[in-house]
């Protein structure tokens, strides 16, 4: 049964330094009791150290698969929790990276889209302490899904998750980040999606052309 593992949330904080200087990031995240309220383009208590780039409407919640995180562990040798790779829900039973752009999940009281891939930046080498980490997570081609809020209210973790409403395009978001990221010949493809936010798709196009 597809179902809802954490709820994770973080508050921007050290992660190391570059070229001197301290950078902050809220990519460590840790799971939190209880019902939690997502509401505007954030779970209460979470937050962007960077809203110029993080966050917003259509990166207002970031999702991964346990079993992904379970391929993780293997492929870096170590033992990682929920909230690993930054993500607000930990799910289970759920294709994350294979999801459709567009489909709708339902958890709780609350109804969420998927709308984009992850393209994580350095903050990902620095969480890890691994500068490859960025280009490793690139090419295990296991992004996870940002997810837009549809419709307000509470989720929990032990809440199942329904998939509905799947467009029948098929382009899902490990297809959109292997065209942005690896094979530029998608990009004509991908970009078509139409729940894709306006800028991405745009820029898809340009680079397509």
């Amino acid at each position: 049964m597809a179902r809802l593992l954490s709820v994770n949330v973080g508050r921007p904080q050290p992660v190391g330094r570059q070229r001197g200087n301290v950078v902050k990031s809220a990519i460590a995240k840790a799971p939190v009791e209880g019902r939690v309220r997502v509401a505007g383009v954030n779970v209460e208590g979470d937050d962007q150290a960077d809203r110029r780039v993080h966050g917003g409407p259509d990166k207002a919640i970031y999702a991964y698969a346990s079993e992904d995180i379970a391929w993780w562990s293997a492929e870096l040798g170590r033992e990682l929790g929920p909230g690993a790779f930054g993500e607000n829900l930990t799910v289970e039973g759920v294709d994350v990276s294979g999801a459709v752009v567009g489909e709708r999940w339902r958890l709780g009281t609350v109804e969420l889209e998927v709308c984009q891939p992850r393209f994580p930046c350095f903050k990902l080498g620095l969480r890890f302490g691994d500068p490859q980490m960025l280009k490793r997570f690139t090419l295990a081609e296991r992004p996870g899904a940002y997810l837009r809020i549809v419709r307000e209210g509470e989720i929990g973790a032990g809440d199942a998750i329904a998939i509905d409403g799947r467009p029948d395009h098929g382009i899902t978001v490990a297809l959109v980040a292997r065209a942005v990221m690896i094979d530029r010949g998608l990009l004509e493809r991908a970009a078509s999606a139409p729940a894709l936010p306006g800028g991405l798709a745009d820029l898809m196009r340009e680079r397509a052309a």
